[in-house]
């Protein structure tokens, strides 16, 4: 008896013990099964990039105003600090005056900023002939920004496309909340759709490189050295930017950016050494304001500034299913803010020149009909020329520009630089011809109907650009061309643009076109030619102290 007591007591136990382990086998089955549940349903981790410090500098090319200058309606706390104390300051007072300008006070200022970046890819005798004359533009814009109520029915974040053969595509959303921006560093960027659906993604802005395109579904992001960007639009020449309102297309880009050039001298060598040299390349490395140091405030609209004259690009494009793979291929980028474009404009653009120019020459020109304070206007023009690590303006303040630029089919320049130790002369001739290369109309900021249809573009126009070094001829009284710099430099590959007055003489059948010289008026020219003139001051002051 007491052995089977014995043995059913050993029994119970091993059923217990059995029980037990089959409770912590269940128990630890139930647990992994929770973690690799949770794993595969947890939110993704979305690396960020912060906005730069204030006052920092993403290259020593980096130019005035490539930061933002909008009011920023996105949600996310690191995009709702303002400008500057002073700068905020000068623009009350200026706004205070608006009535100056515009007597409707109970009406809000219209507002753009816009961003165009240029990709030229260059012949290459190994590719099919679909490389041949190639370049892509990518115009980015926002319009009627910020968190003033009521909302302006113009509010939009915009991308517009113009692909090979001057093709055009388009996507839009009147949400301006999607849009963010940096103050300090040309980044920004705007989600038009997230690819995590699930998540809430709204004060997500600036995303790694590296990750971008796993969480946006279509959008765009720029930052100093890269730009990518994925879009489902359509055909931007039919219908309007909303969607579903033209022939559907696609277009995503991921490319690498090398800066060469902002807008000004730069020698390629780094500026943090120290001693003498370290202030001399500082001097050297020195970046302008496109439209002179007056560009900070709200005085003359609209602004302008080229931020990358010339820099290289490699990375992929795909346009509606070909893909492009290039790898240092010229690349441009510019900008625009203020209330509306001019009322007329034209402009020309090339850093893809023939040999022996093919990796050291780049231009922009460019001029309109803008206004300025107490309700004037004025027509300007200038031309800046990137060669060899130097920079060449001819600009209203420093000597004189002409052009003669028909409604489409012909742009000609004429600057010269008689202010100065730098003095030159250059002379720009592009012409497209109206049946072969028509150009497409592109949309751009307007003061009452927003973005809209008000100018024609092209990016295959024929260039030729001569510079020279010029010299005071005391007995003609005048500055004479003593050495030729650039001579005769060629380009099939020339961007072009009429705007304003000048397109719709086009579409009129108008082949009128515009002729004319700049007149830039007092006031506005002495106090624009003041830090020229501080430059011209130091120079020969360090001369005198070096030659004793």
């Amino acid at each position: 008896a007491k052995q089977s007591k014995a043995k059913q007591a050993m029994i119970m136990s091993r059923q217990h013990l059995h029980r037990a382990l089959l409770t912590l086998i269940l128990l630890l089955a139930t647990t992994i099964t929770m973690h690799v549940s949770s794993a595969l349903t947890a939110p993704k981790i979305i690396t960020q990039v912060s906005p730069p410090k204030k006052g920092s500098k993403a290259f020593p090319q980096q130019t005035p105003h490539s930061g933002a200058h909008f009011q920023h309606s996105h949600p996310s706390p690191q995009y709702s600090h303002t400008t500057s104390t002073w700068k905020s300051s000068s623009r009350r007072i200026l706004q205070r005056l608006q009535f100056l300008r515009n007597n409707n006070k109970k009406k809000k200022k219209r507002f753009f900023e816009g961003w165009y970046y240029r990709v030229t890819l260059l012949p290459d005798d190994d590719e099919d002939e679909c490389r041949d004359r190639t370049s892509f533009v990518f115009i980015f814009s926002i319009e009627d920004p910020g968190h003033t109520q009521p909302k302006s029915n113009l509010s939009l974040a915009a991308c517009q496309i113009m692909g090979p053969n001057d093709e055009y595509m388009v996507q839009a959303h009147p949400d301006d909340t999607k849009f963010w921006a940096w103050r300090d560093q040309q980044g920004l960027g705007c989600t038009f759709e997230w690819s995590d659906e699930c998540l809430d993604l709204k004060k997500v802005a600036a995303i790694h490189p590296d990750e971008w395109k796993d969480h946006v579904a279509t959008g765009f992001q720029m930052l100093p050295e890269s730009l990518q960007g994925k879009i489902v639009g359509h055909d931007g020449s039919l219908g309007g930017v909303m969607d579903g309102q033209g022939v559907p297309g696609e277009c995503s880009w991921d490319i690498a950016i090398t800066p060469r050039s902002g807008w000004g001298d730069y020698s390629g060598e780094k500026s943090n050494t120290n001693g003498k040299k370290a202030n001399a390349n500082k001097n050297h490395h020195r970046q302008r304001s496109t439209a002179g140091w007056l560009a900070s405030f709200p005085v003359f609209e609209p602004h302008w500034q080229v931020t990358m004259a010339d820099a290289r690009a490699s990375g992929t494009i795909q346009w509606k299913n070909k893909t492009y793979t290039f790898e240092d291929q010229p690349f441009y980028a510019e900008k625009n803010w203020g209330g509306a474009f001019p009322l007329s404009w034209y402009w020309a653009q090339c850093n893809a020149f023939e040999a022996p120019y093919n990796n050291n020459l780049a231009f922009t020109a460019g001029g309109g009909v803008r206004q300025i304070p107490f309700g004037k206007t004025e027509e300007l023009g200038m031309i800046g020329i990137h060669y060899n690590n130097t920079f060449y303006e001819a600009v209203p303040w420093t000597g004189d520009f002409e052009w003669n630029v028909s409604s489409w089919g012909t742009w000609e320049f004429n600057g010269r630089c008689t202010s100065g130790t730098r003095l030159f002369e250059a002379e720009m001739r592009a012409v497209c011809d109206p049946v072969e290369v028509p150009g497409v109309d592109l949309r751009a900021p307007t003061k009452l109907d927003g973005l809209a249809y008000f100018c024609r573009d092209s990016l295959l126009a024929d260039v030729e650009l001569s510079l020279w070094e010029l010299q005071f001829d005391d007995k003609l009284k005048d500055y004479v061309r003593v050495a030729c710099i650039v001579d005769k430099a060629r380009s099939r590959q020339g961007g072009v643009e009429v705007g304003g007055d000048l397109w719709k003489q086009n579409n009129e059948g108008n082949c009128g076109g515009w002729k004319a010289s700049s007149r830039m008026k007092q006031p506005m020219k002495a106090m624009v030619k003041l830090p020229y003139l501080f430059e011209g001051v130091r120079g020969r002051l360090i001369s005198l102290i070096r030659r004793r």
